[in-house]
This record gives C-alpha cells, structure tokens and sequence, in this order.
C-alpha cells in the first residue's frame, strides 16, 4: 500500500541496457497512466545491474542493486521484468522469481527458445505469469494473438521478417547495389549490427524466434535446435540481380508451418534461410530494419503484423504490455494464458519440405551443357520452371528455377551438379517463397 492507501505493485527490472531504461522511463514518468489501467500503481522495488557505479539516467541510485537474486526474491515484489539476456544467469533468476510466487516478463528470445517449457511448468505450479510478447519482433503484437485472439483457430503457418539487422543488410544490398561485406560495415556503423554480428547474420537470432512462434501456433514444444537454420553471408550482388529479373527480392525469412507426411500426419516444419519473395508478396515490401510477420489461420485467413522490431522503445513498448497484464492479474486475482502442448507435433526433417527452388552456376560456355544440367534435375523428378544464361565466355552463368520440389532432391541435385565436367561451380542455392507454382 502506498501511504495514502492505495494499492501498489512491485516491480523488481533486471537489467538497465538500452530496454531496461526505457521501462524504467516508462514506469517513472506514465506511473498515474499506468496506475489506472492496472487498478494498482507500479512501483520499482529495485533495479538489478552489473555496474553500481556507471551513471544512470531515469533512475535514483537508491533503487540500483548488484544483488539480483536477492532482489528477485524480496516480500515486496510481485513482477520480476528480466532484461539482462543470456541464457545460464537469466534462467537462474527467473525460475527463482517463479518459485517465490513473483510473475515474470522477460525478452530473452535466446532462453525461451531452450526453456520456455521448464520455466512455464515452474510458473504453472507457482500460479503465477510467464509473459514474454517482447521476445519476438520488438513491439510487434505477435505472441499474444497467437496465444488468445487465434485460440479458438488452427494456424497453419507463420512467416516472416523477424531479424531487423539482417533486413537492414538485405534491403540496402538490394538498393544500392553494394556487397555484403561493405552492406554489414555500414549497417555496424549505424548500430544495426552488433560489434559481433554472428546471432544476427547466421540466422540464430531468427531460429530462436521461430521456435517461440511455433511453439505457441502449434501447441507442442519447438526449440532452437529443432529449427534449420542458414543465413545470409553467402548472398551475392550477382543474387540480388538475378532475384530483381524474377521480380523478386531477397529476405531471410523465419517460416513455421504444419505439412503432412505420406500417411496424412501433421507435422511441424520450422526454418530460417534466406528466399526469394516475389515482389507483389507482403512481405517484399518490408524494408530496412522493420520487421513482420504473416499468420494463416483456418478460419481468419491471411493476418500481416508490422512494425519496429527492435530498438530500445518498441521493445519497452512490448514489455510494458506484458507488465500491465501481469499487475492486472495481480490485482484481480486472474491468470494469464498458461504454455499450451497438447498437440505435441513432430518435427519433419529439411529433407521432407516441398519449396522451389533457384540454383546459379557457372558453367563452361559450349553446347550439351543445358542438356545435361537439365538431366540432373530430371533424374530426381525436379521440374524445371526457367532457365537463363547470364554473361558469355568465362563469366557464362546458367540460373535455373524450380517448381515444387522436396529439399532431399534438390540437395542429391545439386551435388550431381558439382559433379559435372560442364558445372565449373554452383554459386548459390535459394529457395522461393510465397508462390504456388
């Protein structure tokens, strides 16, 4: 209770990075907003950092603690706000939080995607919440329409841009005809990539968002390592070109989505690669650093979620979201949605998922090469959509698209190519998306 009666709720933030000042912002300088909508004020307990003696803006240095497992288990907090990131520490103060009765919202991408059904069994005990909207896509409303506006629907897929560095990359290589080396440079000296840009360029970044999402859209448990992961260091100027004569753009794209077997059984395939996305798609649109995500349900059909993907702001955005749930929970006595796996689907192997498919190579420039490119694909039943030759002489490229094809055959394909006395190199392997053909 505050001193003049009124009801209060503690919010312990660990964390005062670039998110976790924004929240402390927020709470400070919204609080009678907040208070409001919640039917209880906010009120910080405590601000767990590393440094007690860097100086911190929004914040009285009073509330600042090196002790962050102490704060998470304090009487008078009742919402732990985790924004550290990692996975070993992180996932200590959080299951402590839940199993002293404290609800938790967190960002961390990279925990959930190993142990969302650990800390949601914890919180499932504890009767307590476990909110974590910010985890993908920033301050994109995603997890929690899938979670309780779709609940009532079958999703059939979820696809998009849920990687705003390697977006921002992609976009400018399109556009300005650079490299990818020069493209990651710029995007470091704007702050768009991290001075160590492997989670983001990889695709592991992505893949631990693929596997939150299809976890929650598929009702079974998706981690990190049942998601196919490449990204996009390999794309070529020579790519983007040949995509802008396909009418299309390149995207690395996080794509969920249930696929049957032989027998007619559902399965889950979960994967992030880069693809060529036709230009008249949704998604081909979606520029520089933002990001967004297309849902297929049954019933709802196509839904487009767009927006800011990251950055301090929108990603507050997304936490303060879960926090007013949370204290409102808090003050009514509900729960939030708990970790739903009835299903429990099983992941289909990258072999088994039908796509098409763009294969560039560079080839010797004399005749029978066509024929015996084309035999390769043949021989595995991959049918061939176009074919261009791209430059004479030396610089002779052979670029062929696909039809509908399983990703087992096209890999056999494309080692028989490699084989070939003709193929002097396959170049880049893409797949495309977003057509039916």
């Amino acid at each position: 209770m505050t001193d003049d009666g009124r009801r209060t709720i503690g919010v312990a933030v660990l964390g005062m990075g670039n998110v976790g000042a924004e929240v402390v912002r927020i709470l400070q300088q919204n609080s009678s907003d907040l208070e409001a909508r919640v039917g209880a004020a906010l009120e910080i307990r405590g601000v767990a950092v590393r440094d007690l003696g860097k100086a911190r803006s929004w914040c009285s240095p009073s509330l600042l603690t090196d002790d962050a497992a102490s704060l998470v288990t304090r009487e008078d907090v009742d919402i732990v706000v985790e924004l550290i990131g990692g996975i070993d520490l992180p996932r200590e103060l959080i299951g402590s939080a839940l199993q002293h009765g404290k609800s938790v919202v967190t960002a961390n991408k990279a925990l959930l995607a190993d142990y969302t059904g650990e800390l949601a069994t914890i919180a499932a005990d504890a009767h307590v919440d476990l909110y974590f909207e910010a985890s993908v896509a920033g301050a994109i409303p995603v997890v929690r329409p899938l979670m309780q506006s779709l609940a009532g629907d079958t999703v059939q897929r979820v696809a998009g841009i849920v990687n705003g560095t390697t977006n921002f990359i992609l976009s400018a290589m399109a556009e300005n005809g650079d490299d990818y080396a020069s493209t990651l440079a710029e995007a470091g000296r704007l702050g768009y990539a991290e001075a160590d840009p492997t989670a983001d360029v990889e695709g592991y970044d992505a893949a631990a968002k693929a596997a939150i999402l299809a976890s929650i859209a598929f009702h079974s448990r998706v981690t990190a390592s049942d998601v196919y992961r490449e990204g996009i260091s390999t794309i070529t100027t020579d790519d983007h070109e040949s995509a802008a004569t396909l009418d299309c753009t390149i995207k690395l794209l996080s794509i969920c989505e249930r696929i049957d077997d032989s027998a007619g059984r559902q399965r889950i395939s979960a994967r992030v690669y880069p693809a060529l996305v036709p230009n008249n798609h949704p998604l081909a649109s979606v520029s520089g650093a933002f990001n967004a995500v297309v849902v297929e349900a049954e019933n709802a059909g196509r839904l487009m979620f767009y927006g800011q993907g990251a950055g301090g702001s929108p990603t507050a955005s997304a936490v303060m979201g879960d926090l007013v749930m949370a204290a409102r929970n808090k003050v009514h006595g509900g729960r939030g949605p708990l970790e739903s796996t009835y299903a429990s689907l099983p992941i289909a192997p990258i072999g088994d998922v039908y796509t098409r498919y763009y294969v560039s190579m560079k080839v010797a420039d004399r005749p029978g090469v066509l024929s015996a490119v084309a035999g390769e694909f043949s021989a595995r039943r991959i049918s061939i959509a176009t074919v261009r030759q791209a430059g004479a002489g030396d610089d002779a490229r052979l670029i062929v698209v696909t039809h509908r094809a399983p990703d087992s055959a096209l890999s056999e394909t494309v080692d028989a190519l490699k084989g070939l006395e003709s193929v002097l190199s396959v170049s880049s392997v893409l797949r495309l998306e977003g057509t039916d053909a």
